[in-house]
């Protein structure tokens, strides 16, 4: 009996070390793609919300992201620095950080578009199984784990 109580400690058992691993290889997997480009997956993921959406502020980036403002700010003064992106305030709101992708941004999507048909020779699963994947992992997201 003593052994079952502890079962619930078991690796096997756990969800999160699936996800876990999944999710590491899945960046370690993209490296080589987005060194080429020379971004991290983070600013990967951040410049494809503003190839999106053009501009943003640091809270909707955050919020796409899942990301707090600690991580984004070095994060983007990087992509500042490479010329990617423009920081400035608002003008009806001076709190307001806004994020713009710049021309030279734009001009990186070019090159970009390649790393998600690469990515995909990476990913052995069907069709099938990667839009339910895709589905269970957003519906974990939007159900996220608000346990504090």
């Amino acid at each position: 009996m003593e052994d079952n109580k502890y079962s619930c400690l078991e690796l096997k058992n756990q969800l999160c070390f699936p996800l876990y691993a999944c999710a590491k290889e899945v960046v370690r997997a993209y490296k080589p793609y987005l060194s080429a480009l020379d971004l991290t997956y983070t600013q990967y993921i951040t410049m494809m919300v503003l190839w999106e959406k053009k501009q943003m502020n640091v809270k909707e980036i955050g919020r796409c992201l899942y990301l707090d403002s600690g991580t984004l700010t070095p994060l983007l003064k990087k992509l500042e620095s490479k010329g990617y992106i423009s920081r400035h305030r608002s003008k009806a709101d001076e709190r307001n950080l806004l994020i713009s992708i710049t021309d030279e941004g734009m001009k990186l999507r070019d090159k970009a578009v390649a790393v998600p048909r690469e990515m995909s020779k990476c990913v052995k699963l069907d069709k099938d199984e990667a839009k339910e994947l895709y589905r269970l992992l957003y519906k974990f997201l939007d159900n996220n784990c608000n346990c504090e």
